[in-house]
């Protein structure tokens, strides 16, 4: 029996910079189609699950210890930032768990508020 993949599974799987390369020229290629454009406005009158909220508390949270520790972060080279975030999630990573964890309502709350926006804005734009 073949088991299905989960969100954690495609998150955090590991690629190389070519991979990411080829995935965004994909992606920019995609994005530009008319069916992908209806599918993201669809998609915007959606609630988020917890999951994605929890990814997006992470990043945040991530971003902050970027710019404490490493406030030259932007104009690193692509292999330093490599090394910079594998130190950031060694060090931190339990810290930025649990922080994720705290500010998840806070995300939950604006989640709601951004649905509620994007329904009411939905009728407005035909």
């Amino acid at each position: 029996m073949v088991k299905m993949k989960t969100f954690k599974d495609l998150y955090e799987r590991k690629v190389n910079v070519a991979q990411r390369r080829k995935a965004s020229m994909r992606m920019s290629k995609l994005a530009k189609s008319s069916a992908f454009q209806a599918k993201k406005k669809r998609s915007a009158l959606k609630l988020k699950d917890t999951a994605k909220i929890l990814v997006r508390a992470k990043k945040k949270i991530k971003q902050g210890f970027r710019d404490k520790f490493f406030p030259n972060y932007a104009s690193m080279s692509l292999a330093q930032r490599v090394i910079v975030d594998n130190q950031i999630e060694i060090k931190y990573g339990a810290k930025i768990a649990k922080k994720a964890v705290k500010m998840l309502p806070q995300l939950k709350k604006a989640e709601l508020e951004r649905v509620k926006a994007a329904r009411a804005a939905y009728g407005k734009d035909k």
